[in-house]
């Protein structure tokens, strides 16, 4: 499969916190496509001997690009099939106010996305929940629950048009 893979040349990236060159960064394609394929295939994809492909992956690591190799679940297999995005306003917008609302959020495992944004609303939240009712219970007990809420508009996903975990 790894062969399959086309890698196409890119120039070398030289903002990123480490110079990137051609091979690191089929190499970093590679494992976002499968994070399980072994340093040999890596090695014969992109034509170099294993060492020095283990010793680039140990530098990436090091470096802090690649910060952890994970498991990409199904949603709906698992019974978390719905997909809502939540924007939220807080009441009061002080550090310390901010700062706990960031805390609660934490908590919450039905919250698997929280970003910071400008504009209208405070945080955008991706929320999965098993259906409606999963998601009226978590909004009307938890969410709402959570010190300094001000609103809250819920988006409900159709339908994922693209959705990917690859940065090339």
């Amino acid at each position: 499969m790894a062969k399959k893979l086309a890698i196409k040349a890119e120039k070398a990236i030289t903002n990123a916190s480490i110079p990137l060159d051609e091979k690191d960064i089929a190499i970093l394609k590679l494992l976002q496509e499968n994070a399980r394929i072994t340093v040999k295939e890596i090695a014969d994809t992109i034509h170099l001997s294993p060492t020095p492909v283990h010793e680039r992956i140990k530098r990436l690591e090091e470096s802090g690009i690649i910060q952890q190799y994970a498991t990409l679940l199904n949603p709906e297999k698992l019974g978390k099939g719905l997909v809502v995005i939540c924007y939220v306003s807080l009441r009061q917008h002080d550090k310390k106010a901010g700062l706990k609302f960031i805390d609660s959020i934490q908590q919450l495992n039905e919250v698997t996305e929280c970003y910071s944004i400008s504009g209208e609303f405070d945080f955008m939240l991706k929320v999965m929940a098993t259906d409606m009712a999963g998601y009226y219970d978590f909004h009307v007990n938890k969410l709402s629950q959570v010190e300094n809420m001000g609103h809250v508009q819920s988006i409900f996903v159709m339908g994922v048009v693209k959705q990917t975990h690859k940065l090339f």
